[in-house]
C-alpha cells in the first residue's frame, strides 16, 4: 500500500509542476500575442498613408505569428486541462486508499431491494463496493460494470479470461488514466446510450433520392455561372436576385424534416469526439491477454477504425450544429449545405449503424474492465483466488471486507468443502456475525467477477448468490415484514427446486413471527435447505439452531461470534470461534442504558 501512495502522490506532484510550467508558458504567448496586436495597430497608424498594398503586407506580417500562436495557446490549454485532471483524478485516487470514494459515483440508481444480493452487500449507493471501483467515464460503460455485479459470472473459465484482462490493466496505469482523462473531459449533456438509440435507425429519406442528389450539384454550379457573369457584366441584376430567392425556397424546402433529424442528434458533436478519442487510444493499446486483444479486434477491421468512423460522424453533426450561424446560413443558400450533411449523415448511418452495437460495446467494455484494473492496482494485498468448477467450495483464510479500514478490520477464516453444507453462527449482539456474513458474501462476488479478495487464501467455486439479511416492509405494495422475509425465502426454495446451485447467506430468517414460530420455522428451513443439497451461512441468535449440528453431524458446523463479559466491562473480539455462543449481552446493554430488571 506504500508503494501505491507513493505512486498517487508523485503523480499529484509531477503533474502540479506540469500544469505550473504550462501557465507560464501560456502567460507568455499571451504577453506576446498582446504585444503582436499593439506593434500592429501602431505599424498602421505609421504606415496610414503607405496605401493598400504596404498595409497588406504589414497585417500578412503580424497576422502569421498572431494566429500560429492562437493554435499553441490552444493546445497548451488543452495540455494544462489535462495536467488538471490528472492532478483531480489522483487526488481523488489518493483519497480512496483511505476508504474516501465521495468523488466517484456508486451507481444508487441501479439499487434494488428485489435482487438477490446486492442490497444486502451494499454494492450500489454512498460508500458502496460499485463507488470504491467504479472509474468509469461513459455511461454504456458504467451500466455494463453494473450489470458485473448484479449478475456475477458462473462459468470459471470466463472468470479466469477476466481475471488476466484485469490484471494486465492493472498494470497500465497511464493508459487507464489517460483514458479516464479523456472520458472525464469529453462528458456532454447527451449520453452515450441515448445516441446509440438515436442512431439505430438509418434511414435514405435524402440520399436515396435522385432530384435531391442533383440539386446539390445543380445549385452551386448555376451560382458559380450567375457569380460569374456578375463579374464580367453578362447577367443582368435581377437575374442574381432571383437565383437568391430560388436557392432559398429550394434551400428550406425540407426544413422541418432536417430539423427534426438535427433535433435527434444535436449537441452530441462533443461526446462523439470523445467517443471516437477512447476508441483510438484503445486502438493503439498493445494487449496480450485474449480478452483485451479480442476487444480491441473489433475496433480494427481492414476498411478502417471505428475512430475514424464516428470522428468523421462528429463532423457531420458538428456542421449540423452549425447551420444557424451567419456561415451556414450563406452556405445552405449557395450549395444547399444542410442538405449535403443531412444527405452525409443518412450515408454514414447506412454503412456504420450495423457496427455501433459492437464499438460502443468494446468501449464499455474497455471503460469497466479499466475499473477492475485500478481496483486491482489500488488493493496489491489481495490475492487472486483459486476458481474450482466443483460445486460446492468456499475455503479461506483471513478474510476481510473490503469497505473496512485496513486497520482495523478483523479477518476470519470461513470453510464450506463440500455440500449440502451450513455453517450455523450464533452469536451476541455486535459480536460481528452481520459483518461476517457481509465480508464472505462481498469476497465472493468479488472472485466472481474477476477480481482479487481480501484475504489470504481463498478458494471458490462460483455459484448462484442469494442473501437474505436487510428485508423491508412496503408500504407501496401492501406488504408487511413478515411477508416480504417469506416471499425472499420461497424465492430462494423455488429457485433450487429448479435445479440452480446456490451460494445461501441468511441472517435472523423469519425475524417478523413469535419466538416460537420462529424457532420451528427456522429449523425447517434448514433441513429443507440441506435437502436441497445446497450450501450456505446462517447467523443467528436463536441457540436452540445450534442443535442442528447434532441431526446433521457432516452437514452443518456450529460456531459463534462471542461477547466476554467481565464485571461490567463487554469486549468483543471479533473473531470466529467454534461451537455455540454461550454469552448473550442484551440484558447487560439494557443495564447499562438504565433499564433494570
Amino acid at each position: 500500500m506504500e508503494e501505491v501512495i507513493r505512486f498517487y502522490e508523485s503523480q499529484i506532484a509531477g503533474h502540479t509542476s506540469e500544469r505550473e510550467r504550462l501557465r507560464k508558458k501560456i502567460h507568455r504567448y499571451g504577453t506576446i500575442r498582446l504585444l503582436l496586436f499593439a506593434g500592429a495597430v501602431a505599424t498602421l497608424w505609421l504606415c496610414r498613408d503607405a496605401g493598400w498594398t504596404v498595409w497588406t503586407g504589414v497585417a500578412v506580417a503580424f497576422a502569421v505569428p498572431f494566429v500560429t500562436l492562437m493554435v499553441w495557446h490552444t493546445r497548451l490549454s488543452s495540455r494544462k486541462a489535462c495536467a488538471e485532471a490528472m492532478i483531480q483524478l489522483n487526488t481523488n485516487e489518493r483519497r480512496g486508499v483511505d476508504y474516501d470514494f465521495s468523488a466517484f459515483d456508486g451507481a444508487p440508481e441501479r439499487a434494488d431491494a428485489r435482487h438477490a444480493f446486492s442490497p444486502d452487500l451494499d454494492v450500489f449507493g454512498n460508500q458502496s463496493l460499485f463507488q470504491s471501483i467504479n472509474r468509469t467515464v461513459t455511461e454504456v460503460g458504467k451500466s455494463l460494470l453494473a450489470d458485473w455485479f448484479v449478475q456475477p459470472l458462473t462459468d470459471p473459465a470466463a472468470i479466469l479470461r477476466r481475471r488476466q484482462a484485469v490484471r494486465e490493466l492493472s498494470s497500465k496505469t497511464d493508459f487507464r488514466q489517460r483514458f479516464y482523462v479523456t472520458g472525464i473531459a469529453g462528458n456532454g449533456s447527451r449520453s452515450d446510450i441515448q445516441l446509440l438509440e438515436t442512431l439505430a435507425k438509418p434511414s435514405t429519406r435524402f440520399s436515396g433520392s435522385l432530384t435531391w442528389r442533383i440539386l446539390i450539384w445543380f445549385i452551386p454550379a448555376v451560382w458559380l455561372l450567375v457569380l460569374a457573369g456578375n463579374v464580367w457584366r453578362d447577367v443582368p441584376a435581377g437575374i442574381t436576385g432571383w437565383m437568391a430567392v430560388l436557392s432559398f425556397l429550394i434551400a428550406n424546402l425540407q426544413g422541418k424534416c432536417i430539423h427534426s433529424m438535427h433535433k435527434s442528434v444535436e449537441k452530441m458533436e462533443r461526446i462523439l469526439l470523445t467517443c471516437s478519442q477512447l476508441m483510438e487510444q484503445i486502438e493503439r493499446e498493445s494487449f496480450r491477454s485474449d480478452e483485451l486483444k479480442a476487444i480491441r479486434q473489433w475496433l480494427v477491421s481492414r476498411e478502417g477504425n471505428a475512430s475514424s468512423a464516428i470522428r468523421r460522424l462528429s463532423r457531420i453533426i458538428g456542421a449540423l450544429d452549425q447551420r444557424f450561424s451567419t456561415a451556414g446560413v450563406l452556405l445552405n443558400l449557395f450549395c444547399l449545405r444542410d442538405m449535403r450533411q443531412a444527405m452525409n449523415l443518412e450515408r454514414w448511418l447506412q454503412a456504420c449503424a450495423p457496427d455501433l452495437g459492437a464499438w460502443f460495446g468494446a468501449t464499455a467494455q474497455i471503460d469497466a474492465l479499466c475499473s477492475l484494473g485500478g481496483f486491482a492496482f489500488n488493493h496489491p494485498d489481495y490475492i487472486d483466488p483459486e476458481i474450482t468448477d466443483t460445486y460446492f467450495r468456499m475455503e479461506g483464510k483471513a478474510l476481510g471486507h473490503p469497505l473496512l479500514h485496513r486497520d482495523h478490520c478483523v479477518r476470519n477464516d470461513v470453510s464450506l468443502a463440500k455440500h449440502p453444507y451450513f455453517l450455523v453462527i450464533t452469536g451476541a449482539n455486535m459480536a460481528g456475525k452481520s459483518t461476517y456474513l457481509r465480508t464472505v458474501g462481498v469476497n465472493f462476488l468479488l472472485a466472481c467477477t474477476g477480481l482479487p479478495v481480501y484475504a489470504d487464501e481463498l478458494t471458490v467455486s462460483p455459484a448462484h448468490l442469494v442473501t437474505s439479511l436487510r428485508t423491508a416492509d412496503s408500504l407501496t405494495a401492501n406488504e408487511s415484514y413478515f411477508f416480504a422475509e417469506l416471499k425472499r425465502l420461497k424465492m430462494i426454495i423455488d429457485r433450487l427446486k429448479a435445479g440452480e446451485k446456490l451460494f445461501i447467506i441468511l441472517d435472523e430468517v423469519l425475524k417478523g413471527t413469535n419466538s416460537k414460530d420462529k424457532q420451528k420455522g427456522s429449523l425447517a428451513l434448514i433441513r429443507q435447505l440441506i435437502a436441497q443439497k445446497t450450501c450456505g451461512l446462517l447467523a443467528t441468535h436463536d441457540l436452540l439452531l445450534g442443535t442442528l449440528a447434532r441431526e446433521f453431524p457432516h452437514e452443518v458446523r456450529n460456531c459463534c461470534f462471542e461477547a466476554d463479559i467481565s464485571g461490567d466491562t463487554l469486549k468483543f473480539t471479533y473473531r470466529l470461534r467454534e461451537g455455540v455462543a454461550q454469552n448473550m449481552n442484551a440484558c447487560f446493554l439494557m443495564e447499562k442504558m438504565g433499564i433494570t430488571f
